[in-house]
């Protein structure tokens, strides 16, 4: 049956392979990208880990008598860059996985 060689080895690729996804999780940290909506006139930008760092609203969208619609763009342009930080979350951490979605890793 062998020694315990094997289980040494797999412990130690399990242990760098969680380093490396720490790393990429903190540069996640550190990649933006940003969701808009009407055109452009409502933009909100997050960073990989789904902080919003930022909200931009140009003053076309700013209508006191139709303050719902602007709620709505604001509404939307966070989800858009939330979807997009999902995306980029998965693009980076796929790597490790291997597609594979691991219960409990993230």
């Amino acid at each position: 049956m062998g020694g315990g060689g094997n289980m040494n080895q797999m412990l130690k690729q399990v242990k760098k392979m969680q380093e490396q996804m720490l790393k990429a999780q903190e540069e996640l940290a550190t990649k933006t990208v940003e969701g808009t909506a009407g055109g452009g006139v409502v933009s909100v930008v997050v960073n990989g880990q789904k902080s919003v760092l930022s909200v931009t609203i140009k003053p076309e969208a700013v209508d006191p008598e139709d303050v719902e619609m602007l709620q709505d763009l604001v509404l939307t342009a966070v989800n858009d860059a939330l979807t997009k930080a999902e995306e980029l979350a998965n693009q980076d951490m796929g790597k490790f996985t291997g597609g594979m979605n691991i219960p409990g890793l993230f």
